[in-house]
């Protein structure tokens, strides 16, 4: 039986978009709009981005992945400061999309290097809009508040008084932040992934009052896993990592190298994960001073995911940031996959994460080696899946703020 449908049609915005897909926070906006369709009989149409030199210069590109039509606004090699949050011709290309597809709503994720002045032209049109915010862009013009000594700013509230040392120039970054702050205003329901990004956000003076918490889903483990899982384990019965962080220090990867050199024993295995578009990440760096048996493991995709999770016992997330949410902590608790963590603000924020074994940040190897030799002395076997929340169950409480803006209740599809 099919879901009933809604026919309702929502206007996406975000970054990138299928065919061009990259980061967790373009995965997120992807598969709940597949979600949207498959099981709540909506219709969704992207914008987003992309830059091509052999296009004209904000030329309209249409594209359509599984069922979703994406319209690519095709950036110019170059442009200024201003233009990555304001951006006129991108706003022009937007509204009149909004004019010609007559959407229900609006949904607007990512949007640097897009602009947010279409929230504005939403408001005028009346149309419905849901901002959400998935990461620092928002408040901070590095996007992630990490300084440029590669290290996390750590205000909360941020005042940008306190920006000058970071900012390009302090004048900009003032008529940068007015106008952010005074489109995110426009928007009738701003989402968060974690209370954590909530309540930094909102006290440092973007839409207060308008912030909802909106879990990020995860891919599930589709019924095979637990089988491939135990086969591995049964077939290499020894302690397997994986880091998916890149060889950054912000992703607390020197930490993790200091902590596996010296460690003085080798029974295990690690994989470290490269996620860069065309495998550099790890290219040039020495492993053969780690302790145990270490390779880099390609770059996957959402169908992907299991056949990686399954080589690996636990994950390493030695961020040093405070993150707004963490999408391969939950992929792999999902999985009944050890997790040793750093203290990274709204990836901690799931039941099955205990306060008392979370790593300062900062801290060295002296803290993170304990955590290791533990778990080289587990049955990873020991460790239970934990109840996840999917892009199913994600995009059913999409639908029902949708739902509400529009005045009518679409969230209850049937199976």
């Amino acid at each position: 039986m099919g879901a009933r449908m809604s026919g309702r049609h929502i206007l996406l915005a975000n970054v990138f978009f299928a065919p061009f897909t990259y980061g967790g926070a373009t995965i997120v906006a992807e598969e709940v709009a597949r979600a949207l369709i498959r099981r709540h009989g909506m219709r969704v149409t992207a914008v987003s981005v992309c830059r091509r030199a052999d296009l004209v210069p904000y030329g309209l590109i249409r594209s359509e992945v599984a069922g979703i039509t994406n319209y690519l606004i095709n950036l110019p090699p170059q442009v200024s400061y201003a233009e990555i949050y304001n951006n006129s011709r991108v706003t022009e290309i937007v509204a009149r999309l909004m004019d010609q597809l007559a959407p229900d709503l609006l949904h607007a994720h990512c949007v640097q290097d897009m602009g947010a002045g279409f929230l504005q032209a939403a408001r005028a049109r009346g149309l419905p809009t849901i901002l959400s915010v998935h990461d620092f862009w928002w408040l901070c013009e590095r996007q992630f508040m990490i300084r440029s000594d590669q290290r996390y700013c750590g205000q909360n509230p941020v005042d940008i008084t306190r920006c000058r040392g970071c900012v390009q120039e302090m004048s900009a970054a003032r008529t940068r932040q007015d106008f952010l702050f005074q489109q995110a205003a426009q928007a009738d329901i701003v989402t968060y992934p974690s209370q954590f990004a909530r309540d930094l956000s909102e006290a440092s003076g973007l839409a207060p009052g308008k912030g909802v918490v909106w879990p990020n889903g995860v891919t599930l483990p589709d019924e095979g896993f637990f089988r491939m899982q135990a086969a591995r384990r049964a077939g290499d019965p020894r302690i397997a990592f994986g880091f998916l962080g890149g060889p950054s220090q912000i992703k607390g990867w020197p930490l993790i190298r200091r902590t596996f050199t010296g460690l003085g024993r080798s029974d295990f295995r690690g994989y470290l994960v490269d996620g860069s578009l065309d495998g550099n990440w790890w290219r040039g760096h020495d492993l053969t001073g780690l302790d145990g048996d270490w390779q880099v493991y390609p770059r996957f995709d959402q169908a992907g995911m299991d056949a990686f999770y399954a080589r690996i016992d636990v994950l390493l997330f030695a961020s040093q940031w405070k993150e707004t949410y963490g999408l391969a902590i939950r992929e792999a608790l999902a999985r009944g996959i050890q997790v040793i963590q750093t203290d990274s603000g709204g990836t901690t924020e799931h039941t099955a994460v205990r306060p008392e074994t979370l790593i300062p940040i900062g801290a060295g190897p002296e803290a993170l080696r304990p955590q290791i030799v533990a778990a080289l002395m587990c049955d990873p076997a020991q460790f239970p899946a934990h109840r996840v929340c999917g892009f199913g169950d994600q995009a059913a409480e999409l639908a029902r703020m949708i739902g509400g803006l529009l005045g009518q209740d679409i969230a209850r599809a049937r199976a």
